[in-house]
């Protein structure tokens, strides 16, 4: 359970003045298991929000927890509980080849070299990479390089694996692996949260969308009830979505 409740993040205001509010007063709660879109335009304030679920951004105000424990009192454990995966995987990568990098997580857990191992086979085998541990990175694809993000997050074994504009850059092929396995992991348990501002990928396999606009909640309800209000946070849905509710739909 990742619970956040009336966080606000502030940048800037370094002379003096409050400077600029990305989030202001959010609160919310995601339940173990639940597939969950964070939606809204650029500046939105999604990322800065995501952030905050294992510390990467540190709150001005407010409180965030992770199975009952407060972020900031045990970050080791709040960011093993929240795995996250940023928008350009360039960002996480730090190490050359494919198994050193999803071995560094697992690594810094001070785990045995056998259940690095393990972690480290399971998580490129749930992203189709299996046996590509000796691949080089930077000779990998757009959409590789996209699963071995994934990769690396999952060998934490996380609750909740978080994903940053998963599907940019990424060609049809690729967007229909990682929907597959984000769907696969749904599936498992694991608890997924997607942050965009194109609901076309993951709309059908959601089970709630948090819609952002400046700063705060916009939009919290089931994806055929918050259809209506999306495109007005400047986001994109299916077509079928702008219709209205789908009879049936669980």
């Amino acid at each position: 359970m990742i619970e956040v409740d009336g966080v606000t993040c502030r940048y800037g205001g370094s002379d003096g003045g409050d400077g600029v509010t990305a989030v202001d007063d959010v609160s919310l709660s995601i339940p173990d298991g639940e597939f969950l879109i964070v939606a809204g335009a650029n500046g939105s304030g999604k990322t800065t929000l995501v952030r905050t679920f294992n510390g990467l951004v540190e709150p001005d105000a407010g409180r965030v927890a992770v199975n009952g424990t407060p972020v900031e009192a045990d970050l080791v454990a709040a960011r093993t509980a929240v795995g996250m995966v940023f928008q350009d995987p360039r960002d996480q990568f730090v190490a050359a080849t494919v198994g050193a990098d999803v071995a560094f997580g697992p690594e810094n857990l001070g785990l045995s070299h056998a259940e690095i191992d393990r972690r480290v086979e399971t998580a490129l085998a749930a992203v189709n990479m299996a046996g590509r541990e000796g691949d080089r990175i930077a000779s990998l694809s757009g959409g590789e390089r996209e699963r071995v993000a994934i990769a690396g997050a999952l060998a934490m074994e996380p609750d909740h694996l978080v994903l940053d504009e998963p599907f940019t850059g990424l060609d049809e092929p690729a967007r229909r692996s990682v929907v597959e396995r984000l769907r696969g992991l749904r599936r498992e348990g694991t608890g997924v949260v997607v942050v965009t501002h194109d609901l076309r990928d993951v709309f059908g396999v959601a089970d709630r969308v948090v819609g952002l606009a400046d700063g705060g909640v916009a939009v919290d309800a089931p994806p055929d009830e918050a259809a209506d209000s999306l495109p007005g946070l400047d986001v994109r849905v299916p077509d079928r979505a702008a219709d209205g509710p789908r009879p049936g739909r669980r």
